[in-house]
């Protein structure tokens, strides 16, 4: 339980800092945020991404004042359901009808809370770093009454504006190795991104599920995060890193995508049951962690390549599989259940992989019925026409700026 007097010290103190965070760059996102009277707006994605700027953004762009509360200031430790009521008489007496609440839902009953302040007419905005924030948690009391959105570290567009910089090798390169985690991309400290996997780990994953094999969840994060780009498979996960459980596997991947650090791209098969229990392939949601966190010693580029491609293919879509036959395709992406794209990447095509690259596209694009595809590289470009096929060899960089978005 924790005293009006001292709520109200803390949304005082709490808003100057707000006010005064960093707004070198406009978020291209901002533009898309989803607002909607009596609609809570939702905004999750990986710590330290943004999203409290972003807040700062949608308030000096929409309206002329808010409240801000963030709910993980260790003097709210002690926040309770109870709570909720001194904090409405709070938000009544200072007459403010925007409400921008940080990690609320790690508080019991946020949703009954938010959903009364919807019924009272309140533009209420939520954010968090947990991706089940959008769906179990909400139960029914706020089915139909949100409007969500996902935030994810600096596009490369975002990062060429943030360094002043234009689109090219040189530039892409620099992308490839920091990533785009606001903080990284403006200090260059490794310490910051490995202190946020950290973070993520203990206060997203270990607090928040209970869990009790903290080394082992570490092991199998790094792990996961040194083998970008390769298929992984729980089944032949178990055992290693004192883990005896498949089940226990699949939870630890499950609360790794919960959280933003890590995601799963499934093999394509019509099969449902198929697409589970094939591998998946692995990429993390940021290609900086690779850089500070991997235990590989080999030339990480080729796969921090692959690994952007996903990341800006994930920024437009969910549905994203890779293809795999007598060849592979690195990439199919959907929409609305019908193929999009079809992309192969690879950071160097020579006569070594040339027809290897090309065999697992075309397989692709026949299967699929698809007359167009991709070869994402590093600095090539080149086209070539077969049986009816086009394939656009490209170099990445080129291809998110000609497609104009994040």
């Amino acid at each position: 339980m924790i005293r009006q007097e001292k709520i109200s010290k803390i949304i005082d103190e709490q808003k100057k800092s707000f006010l005064k965070k960093d707004q070198k760059l406009i978020r291209h996102s901002l533009e898309t945020v989803p607002i909607a009277e009596n609609f809570v707006t939702i905004i999750t994605g990986i710590r330290r991404c943004g999203k409290s700027v972003l807040l700062l953004q949608i308030l000096e762009k929409n309206y002329k004042d808010a409240l801000y509360l963030n709910f993980e200031d260790i003097r709210l430790s002690g926040f309770e359901a109870d709570d909720f009521a001194r904090l409405q008489r709070e938000i009544v007496h200072r007459k403010l009808k925007v409400l921008f609440f940080d990690e609320i839902q790690i508080v019991a009953k946020w949703e009954i809370f938010v959903h009364q302040l919807l019924n009272e007419g309140y533009k209420v905005f939520v954010t968090g770093s947990n991706a089940s924030l959008l769906s179990k948690e909400m139960g029914t009391h706020l089915t139909g009454r949100h409007l969500s959105m996902e935030l994810f570290p600096f596009s490369y567009l975002e990062f060429l504006d943030f360094k002043h910089k234009t689109p090219d090798k040189a530039s892409f390169l620099e992308y490839l190795k920091t990533g785009g985690m606001p903080e990284y991309v403006k200090t260059s400290l490794p310490l910051i991104l490995r202190s946020l996997i950290d973070d993520i780990l203990f206060r997203d994953i270990v607090v928040r599920h209970g869990i009790r094999e903290v080394n082992a969840l570490k092991e199998l994060a790094v792990y996961l995060i040194s083998n970008v780009g390769a298929p992984v498979s729980a089944n032949k996960l178990n055992g290693l890193f004192g883990i005896k459980s498949t089940t226990t596997i699949l939870e630890f991947f499950n609360y790794f995508k919960d959280a933003y650090l890590i995601e799963f791209a499934p093999q394509f098969s019509y099969s449902l049951k198929a697409q589970i229990r094939n591998p998946k392939k692995v990429y993390a949601m940021d290609t900086g962690f690779i850089d500070v966190a991997s235990l590989s010693f080999a030339d990480d580029n080729g796969r921090k390549l692959e690994n952007i491609v996903y990341l800006y293919l994930r920024r437009q879509c969910k549905e994203i599989f890779f293809f795999k036959d007598k060849g592979e395709c690195d990439f199919v992406t959907f929409d609305n259940g019908r193929v999009k794209q079809l992309i192969q990447v690879c950071y160097e095509i020579n006569d070594e992989n040339f027809q290897r690259e090309i065999n697992g596209l075309t397989e692709a694009m026949r299967f699929f019925d698809k007359k167009q595809g991709f070869i994402l590289t590093l600095d090539q470009k080149d086209s070539f026409k077969k049986d009816g096929l086009t394939i656009e060899m490209l170099p990445v960089y080129a291809f998110i700026t000609e497609n104009n978005q994040v």
